[in-house]
């Protein structure tokens, strides 16, 4: 084995740590925030100003952070009731087809994404409090970047191994 093959591996699994990681730490913060939120409205009839504009970006962060770890372990939404009972080359093909197309979506997702980072950090709009409404966004153009990565990954991979199969 490589040397930097195994670098590259070690980092790889340093990088879904921290997304793991990160993943759970909102979960939980969002689950507590969401159930502070409970009682101060229902036992003291009062609730954190900033408390549901936060778990708003929460449940967005937490569903772009879900989708990269969901294609991290290639384990994310697929229709696949033709893929059942094609030959393994035509699959192969298709998964390319798929791989490419979904790879360009979140790029071009990706690039919007940082264009309303962009205006809206011109704009300084405020999100809640004191946060910037541009903070709140970064997750959409990093996450949609990380997953039409992902994919271009996965579409060299698959061509690799139909053109191997060729050979």
């Amino acid at each position: 084995m490589d040397p930097n093959e195994g670098t590259l591996h070690r980092l790889l699994r340093a990088a879904a740590s921290v997304e793991d990681g990160i993943l759970v730490l909102l979960l939980v913060m969002m689950i507590a925030l969401a159930g502070t939120q409970i009682f101060l409205r229902n036992l003291l009839e009062t609730g954190l100003e900033w408390g549901d504009p936060l778990l708003r970006v929460t449940v967005l962060w937490l569903g772009l952070l879900g989708a990269m770890v969901a294609t991290r372990d290639d384990n994310h939404i697929t229709i696949d009731i033709v893929s059942r009972v094609l030959p393994p080359r035509v699959k192969a093909a298709g998964r390319l087809v798929t791989d490419l197309f979904t790879a360009t979506v979140c790029g071009l997702l990706a690039y919007h994404g940082a264009r309303l980072v962009l205006f809206d950090m011109e704009a300084g709009t405020l999100a809640f409090v004191f946060v910037p409404t541009w903070v709140c966004e970064l997750i959409i153009p990093f996450g949609f970047g990380i997953i039409a990565l992902r994919f271009c990954v996965s579409f060299v991979l698959q061509l690799r191994k139909l053109t191997g199969a060729v050979s």
